[in-house]
């Protein structure tokens, strides 16, 4: 199953704008991908004011964010894969949702699973493990 991640982000942020606030992205600078001014990085983390008025071609895609935006009266291109996305939240009352850290993919686990037996095409795949629902405040 895909990831919620970027739909959350999606639906959070036309909530946030909806409701007339600011929307920021809590982002790890340091996830491999992320393209953002290090000049305004601050403890491998940035936070980013996606607003519709502060940037221009905003693409809220499945894999990553990705927009252009004015640093210091300076242009930049930035991409944020969705893993690295920490929060989303609205500027003026911190209404929004954080995220779990994910780390960063590893080649060598790609590989491995793609080595594993797979069942037969007349056999439906079968669910590993129990499923899990975390509570989220």
């Amino acid at each position: 199953m895909n990831s919620s991640r970027p739909y959350l982000i999606r639906a959070l942020y036309e909530w946030i704008v909806d409701n007339g606030c600011t929307p920021h992205l809590l982002v790890n600078a340091e996830y491999p991908g992320v393209q953002v001014p290090t000049k305004f990085v601050s403890d491998g983390q940035i936070v980013l004011n996606v607003s519709p008025t502060a940037v221009r071609e905003l693409d809220l895609g499945t894999e990553a964010v990705s927009f252009e935006g004015r640093f210091g009266g300076v242009g930049h291109s930035l991409f944020v894969p969705s893993p690295a996305v920490l929060a989303i939240y609205a500027r003026e009352n911190g209404q929004g949702m954080v995220f779990d850290q994910e780390p960063p993919p590893v080649q060598n686990e790609v590989e491995v699973v793609e080595e594993q037996d797979t069942p037969p095409d007349d056999e439906p795949p079968r669910p590993s493990g129990r499923p899990s629902l975390k509570v989220v405040k």
